[in-house]
């Protein structure tokens, strides 16, 4: 889709070349018909001169040379004319060996007439009685250098007029820009809404944008108490579940079911699968719509704290460490990306031997999350198997029930990649690969 600029740009072009064109074409027509209504009187007034002229002498009418204009004697002046009476025609010598010939009609004519040595005239014809007798004089003069001058006035104006057309296009080019500067102030505050750098837009724009502005806003509002209602109503019914879930586990222990062994592994079992996938279950509920505005992960806030409950928790002298850009902000879910590092931490914690170590790496591409360890590791077919859809780590490995489905959900819905390899450190390294539009990366996936 091409850009509102572009267009409005393309759509002034279009119009100032036609309004150009026909501005341009009507001062040309102005031009000349102001010209040629002035050259007229000229004209009507040589006519008069030349009647003047015409005196009676021995040998009857005759044209007194001494009152002619002396551009009538020089071939091809440029001013011409013809005199005819009483079977008689009289021409001047500045038309050499061309023949005027005489109009049709009287006044101005409308077309230029073949003149000599290639002019073009403008010819004038008017009648008069002279001693008694009729007499039609025809003048003309040569057009071409008027000519000339309109085309080069033409040639003025269409270089006046495309200079002018570039700076306006140039003068819209900015207002435009300067125009639609609030669009791309939105713009840039929906981006840091997704980067977690503001909870809502600014509400001083212009007219034209307030009520999108405003709808936006109550639209974050609505989502966010929305999806806080669904979380909140998810853990009430996770609370009321476990003790009903409780006493039937503290039933199942009791002795009249040991005398049934067969129905006591059953229903021990199925109850232990039941609070295990309501655990799951109320963690995956937090992904049930979108990350809340302003709700992002700053890493040198959040990783220090988090290094240090892990250490607490796991008292036996690890060497635990992590590194980041500094000052990095990760544009996702503050409490999913805490429980996404806090299970696959607290997991390598659990197999390390002496370290443990968080590395995030930032390039065009997105974020790595890289969390190695230096315990036993796991081998690559029991990778594979892990990462096959539908297939738990911890419904396959024992020990192993630290919450890698909910961890491969939250990295499936930002349209992620969890991978198991080899660590540096001699154990397993969990490598979680995120895009950097999280908004782009679902779109695209949808």
């Amino acid at each position: 889709m091409s850009s509102i600029q572009r267009r409005l740009s393309f759509g002034l072009l279009g119009v100032l070349l036609v309004v150009g064109l026909i501005v341009a074409q009507g001062s040309l027509w102005l031009a000349d018909l102001g010209l040629r209504r002035y050259l007229e009187g000229s004209l009507r007034y040589d006519t008069e001169s030349l009647l003047a002229a015409m005196v009676r002498g021995p040998q009857g009418i005759q044209l007194d040379e001494q009152r002619l204009m002396a551009s009538y004697q020089r071939p091809f002046s440029g001013h011409y004319f013809r005199i005819d009476f009483d079977s008689q025609s009289w021409r001047s010598r500045s038309l050499w060996d061309h023949e005027l010939p005489a109009p049709g009609q009287t006044g101005l004519q409308k077309a230029l007439g073949d003149g000599p040595d290639g002019q073009l005239l403008l010819v004038y014809r008017a009648d008069y009685r002279r001693f008694g007798q009729p007499i039609r004089i025809t003048v003309a003069r040569d057009y071409s250098p008027a000519l000339n001058s309109l085309r080069g006035f033409q040639w003025l104006m269409l270089g006046v007029g495309g200079g002018a057309l570039l700076l306006i296009l140039f003068l819209q080019r900015l207002i435009v820009r300067r125009a639609l500067l609030p669009l791309e102030r939105t713009r840039q505050q929906i981006e840091q809404l997704e980067e977690g750098q503001r909870t809502v837009l600014d509400s001083s724009v212009p007219l034209e944008l307030e009520p999108l502005v405003r709808q936006i806003n109550h639209l974050l509002t609505h989502t966010e108490e929305t999806l806080k209602r669904s979380r909140n109503a998810l853990g009430n019914l996770g609370h009321a579940l476990k003790t009903p879930l409780a006493v039937l586990l503290s039933l199942a222990e009791r002795d009249e079911l040991k005398a049934h062994p067969e129905l006591h592994e059953s229903l021990r079992q199925q109850l232990a699968f039941i609070e295990q996938r309501l655990g799951r279950e109320l963690g995956r509920a937090r992904l049930a719509g979108e990350p809340l505005p302003g709700a992002y992960f700053n890493c040198d806030e959040e990783l220090p704290g988090l290094f240090e409950t892990l250490a607490m928790i796991h008292n036996r002298g690890l060497q635990l460490d992590w590194q980041a850009p500094s000052g990095l902000r990760l544009p996702y879910d503050r409490e999913d990306l805490l429980e996404l590092l806090g299970n696959l931490l607290d997991n390598a914690c659990k197999w390390a031997r002496r370290r443990v170590r968080l590395s995030i790496e930032v390039d065009e591409g997105g974020y790595r999350l890289l969390v190695d360890d230096d315990g036993p590791g796991v081998n690559a077919e029991q990778r594979e198997e892990i990462l096959c859809r539908g297939t738990r780590l911890d419904e396959q490995v024992a020990g192993h029930g630290l919450g890698l489905g909910i961890v491969r959900d939250i990295v499936e819905s930002w349209r992620g990649r969890l991978l198991l390899q080899d660590s540096p450190l001699g154990g397993l390294q969990v490598r979680v690969e995120l895009p950097r539009d999280l908004s782009r990366s679902r779109r695209a996936g949808q």
